[in-house]
Formats: C-alpha cells, sequence, structure tokens
C-alpha cells in the first residue's frame, strides 16, 4: 500500500473520515482539496496532510497522485470523476455515484474504456457481520430467499432548524432521504442476497417543507453539537422519510423504511433476510452481532469473532473476538479491498467493493422510487 498516494477531494465529514481510513492501511495521502485555498490550507495543517492544493487542475496534474476520492457534494461527483479518469487516475468516489443516470451511465462507459479501478464507497458492505451474511447466502445455508425488509432511520434532520447541503436539490438530487441513506440499505442486501431489485412502489413525505438556514454552511451533522442562528427560510423538495415496497429478481418481496426523522435514531440500518432454511437479522448499531433465526432448533447469536467466520466474513474483521469493529472500521475494509484490487491489476476478477456499474443501478433505483412516488403505483427498474 505505501507505494501508493492519494489525493482527497472535500475537507467536510467525509474528508477526514477517507484521510484516517487510508493511514490505518498505509496508504499515504499526498494531499486534499476544499472548497478555496485557505479551507484546504486548514484541512492540510489539522490533518498533516502535506500538500494543500490551490485548485482541482492541481490534483489532476499532480504527477505523484494514483488515486483520487471524491468527498464532495454530489453534484460535482460526474464531471470530477470524469476529469480524473481522463487524468490516469482511479477514482474512490461517495455515494451517489452522479446526480442522474445519464452521468452515472456515461461514467460506468469511461471506467469500462479506462483500464483504471474504479469504486463507490458503500463502506456499510464491509462489517465483518454482513459479509458473513453474504458467505451463508452464497453458501445455501439460508436457503432461497422469500423476503428481504428493514429500515435506515436517523434524527439528525428531526428538527427545522436542522440544516445542511443535503437538503436541497440542486446539490444532492431530487431525492435525499432515499439516497443518502436508502441506497446504503439497498447496496447491501442486494450485495448480500446477489438479488436485484427488479420494481418498486413508493410513498415518500417531506415532513419539514420550510427549514430554517444559519450563516455559513452547517457541516455533516455538527448541527446537533453547535448553537446554529437561523437567519432565513429555506423551501425543501427531498424528501425526509418513506417507504418502498420491493420485488426482486428471484421472486421474493421487501420492505424498506427510510427516515432522518426518527427522534433517537442516530445511525440504524436493520435488515431481516427470511430464507428457507434460516432467517438473518442484523443492526448497525449493535454491528458485532446477528441473529440467526431456525425453525427446527433453537436460534443462534453469532459474535463476531475471525475464529467463528467463514473466510469471508474474516476477510472483513482484524481484531479477536470480544474486540468490537465499527464504523471507522468499515472504511478501513473498503479501501483495503479497493487499493488491494489495485495492486492485483486484475480488472475481469470478482471485486468486493461497489462499482460504478452498481453505482448506476442504485440511481435507476432512485429514479423509478422517485417516480413512482409521484405518479403512483409500481414501476419497474430500468435494467443497468
Amino acid at each position: 500500500m505505501n507505494t501508493m498516494n492519494a489525493a482527497i477531494i472535500g475537507a467536510g465529514f467525509m474528508g477526514p473520515t477517507h484521510t484516517e481510513a487510508l493511514r490505518r492501511i498505509g496508504v499515504h495521502v499526498r494531499g486534499i482539496l476544499g472548497v478555496d485555498p485557505t479551507e484546504s490550507k486548514k484541512a492540510a495543517a489539522t490533518l498533516a496532510i502535506p500538500q494543500a492544493y490551490q485548485d482541482w487542475q492541481e490534483v489532476l496534474d499532480d504527477p505523484d497522485v494514483q488515486v483520487i476520492h471524491i468527498t464532495t457534494p454530489n453534484r460535482l461527483h460526474y464531471q470530477m470523476a470524469k476529469q480524473g479518469l481522463q487524468a490516469g487516475k482511479h477514482i474512490l468516489c461517495e455515494k451517489p455515484l452522479a446526480m442522474n443516470a445519464r452521468e452515472s451511465g456515461e461514467l460506468v462507459e469511461l471506467a469500462q474504456k479506462s483500464g483504471l479501478v474504479t469504486g463507490l464507497n458503500y463502506n456499510m458492505r464491509f462489517y465483518p457481520l454482513v459479509m458473513e451474511a453474504r458467505h451463508k447466502v452464497s453458501s445455501g445455508q439460508t436457503g432461497e430467499i422469500h423476503a428481504i425488509v428493514g429500515s435506515y432511520v436517523q434524527d439528525w434532520l428531526l428538527f427545522p432548524t436542522d440544516y445542511n447541503w443535503r437538503v436541497l436539490a440542486q446539490e444532492g438530487g431530487a431525492t435525499r432521504a432515499i439516497s443518502d441513506i436508502g441506497t446504503h440499505w439497498l447496496d447491501m442486501v442486494q450485495y448480500i442476497t446477489a438479488c436485484k431489485v427488479t420494481a418498486v412502489c413508493a410513498d415518500l413525505k417531506i415532513v419539514h417543507p420550510v427549514r430554517k438556514r444559519p450563516k455559513g454552511e452547517v457541516e455533516t451533522f455538527s448541527g446537533k453539537v453547535q448553537e446554529v442562528q437561523a437567519t432565513e427560510n429555506v423551501e425543501i423538495t427531498t424528501e425526509d422519510c418513506g417507504t418502498v415496497l420491493l420485488r426482486f429478481d428471484n421472486g421474493a418481496k421487501g420492505h424498506l423504511w427510510v427516515s432522518q426523522v426518527t427522534a433517537g435514531r442516530k445511525n440504524c440500518l436493520r435488515f431481516e433476510i427470511s430464507g428457507a432454511k434460516q432467517a438473518l437479522y442484523w443492526n448497525s448499531e449493535t454491528p458485532n452481532e446477528m441473529w440467526i433465526g431456525s425453525r427446527e432448533k433453537a436460534n443462534d447469536l453469532l459474535l463476531k469473532d475471525p475464529g467463528l467466520l467463514s473466510d469471508t466474513g474474516r476477510s472483513a474483521a482484524n481484531y479477536p473476538g470480544g474486540h468490537n469493529e465499527g464504523y471507522p472500521d468499515s472504511f478501513k475494509q473498503c479501501f483495503k479491498a479497493f487499493y488491494d484490487y489495485i495492486a492485483a491489476g486484475d480488472l475481469e476478477a470478482p471485486r468486493s467493493f461497489a462499482s460504478f456499474a452498481d453505482g448506476h443501478h442504485e440511481i435507476l433505483l432512485c429514479d423509478a422510487i422517485y417516480q413512482s412516488h409521484t405518479q403512483g403505483g409500481w414501476v419497474e427498474v430500468e435494467p443497468s
């Protein structure tokens, strides 16, 4: 890993998170770019990063950078990923991949032609017991999948005075709760089960059609710990919560509830997968245990322990049983898989991290969900 240099684009919530995870796997973070030179210098000093880039072109022109991590607002992902590939850089992008399916489809084609490695940071795949769930399904222990249900709920946008760029459609896209956190759940369950969502029926809700925007920007989640002085009303067109019925390509049925306005739920992703032989339940707020349901014997509670996991689950577990692994570790494991893939040099090999093609499928899902909500009724997901 120490032969690779990375550049971080974005100095907000995700920039430092990517930086920390990269250092844990031995990747050198050469530089960082913020919204302007002042923010770049501040971030570089705070994070002890050698280079504070003056502008985006300087990043593209840096011959010592092999990989670019894009952690900017959503509207910038497409252009930066495109230009980064054209400059010969591997790209690891925050989700969503782009603002619409036209952009994401173009990025998939460009990535395939480039000979470079591209990935999307659906890091939630990389909890050890999520990987173990994938093994149980793929090895046949769970049996044919009948149903996939769950939720992803938070409370950081509960009040009308809670504000962040993510609530604005022009910054993040037409959907918000669905694209911001719902796609994490959708990516995770499709990865675990290898069942693809083919149709959706959605009902979304805007709890706060008007929010209070403070002076300056509010860093993601920091509004809960900072005193914010509201200065103006802002009309909101993106959903705060919603429910989606799902149909999968193997005939399974599903249901997803997404909310960023559920009091007391800080960051809670839950799934229950029902198969012919077993059911699996997992909760991101207690990520080191997975409930395994059975009909003809006592249920099990599997605790994260490399000695008890398959090779698949063990690949994302670095600490002994009883030593919990959580959110920061999921970034570390995602990035390790990405950089190992670069080092292996085989673009035809299976990958455990999300590809640009996976990201394109998630955007097609968001488009179908939004269409279903606005028109009513079931909508087929466009093939990716």
